[in-house]
């Protein structure tokens, strides 16, 4: 069973994304600095971004997680509406959703059948939701198991809560797409401006030799150089967490 809170990177890409990190690396300290010593020593920061790509794919992976869950939660309200019980509405949502998703590699559909598989060994519907809803770490889908949970212990109506607690969070999942969607433009935007201070060094490198020289020959240069290094990495971070709206 997946903890999509972990992932580990396979030796393989670890290679692969270090490197080509090492590479850019070297690119944009030789292009501030015009030295290959210093752009050599520079270059294996490159490794800490294994850190952030591994960040990037948890993320990516939750998200996947997060719109697939909708597709289900649509399925099981169908279910219930038409009169099944909970479990057998999982049975019935696993075939709905091998038609969105014909893969057994989807997220949803592992997590579904992994759900089918403990009920059918007698683990309780409410167990079996939550260990789904602790290992994703995702709020909806934590939501969804404790409105399972309340109503199986305090004897509420659980199709009523089911339904309505399955409309609701498809509402929020559906709004948090057309955020990112708004906010699509304005990431394209933020990579752009993150880019073009980068951009400009280097055709005044190849157009304005004499009257960027300065800035790679003298001390004064190479603080004002390294400064804007930092400027440039902090506002990459701060637009990125800017831009990077949680609901």
């Amino acid at each position: 069973m997946v903890d999509y809170n972990e992932y580990a990177i396979p030796t393989k890409m670890k290679l692969v994304y270090a490197l080509s990190a090492a590479t850019v690396v070297f690119a944009v300290s030789y292009l501030f600095y015009r030295s290959f010593t210093v752009s050599i020593a520079i270059s294996p920061l490159g490794i800490f971004y294994l850190n952030y790509r591994r960040k990037q794919i948890i993320e990516k992976r939750k998200n996947e997680l997060n719109l697939q869950f909708k597709d289900l939660l649509i399925s099981l309200s169908s279910s219930l509406s038409a009169g099944k019980p909970l479990e057998k509405a999982f049975v019935g949502a696993l075939s709905d959703l091998y038609v969105l998703y014909p893969s057994d590699d989807a997220y949803i559909v592992r997590e579904t059948k992994i759900i089918i598989n403990k009920l059918s060994l007698n683990v309780s519907i409410e167990e079996a939701v939550s260990d789904f809803a602790e290992r994703s770490d995702i709020d909806d889908i934590k939501n969804f198991s404790d409105v399972i949970i309340i109503c199986k212990r305090t004897g509420g109506n659980l199709v009523d809560a089911i339904k309505n607690s399955s409309r609701i969070i498809s509402e929020k999942i559906e709004m948090a797409q057309e955020i990112e969607t708004l906010l699509s433009s304005r990431k394209l935007e933020q990579k752009v401006l993150n880019i073009m201070p980068i951009a400009m060094i280097f055709i005044l490198s190849t157009t304005a030799t004499e009257y960027i020289n300065p800035v790679f020959t003298t001390v004064t240069g190479r603080i004002a150089a390294t400064l804007c290094l930092i400027l440039l990495t902090a506002a990459y971070f701060i637009s990125k967490r800017i831009i990077n709206i949680k609901m």
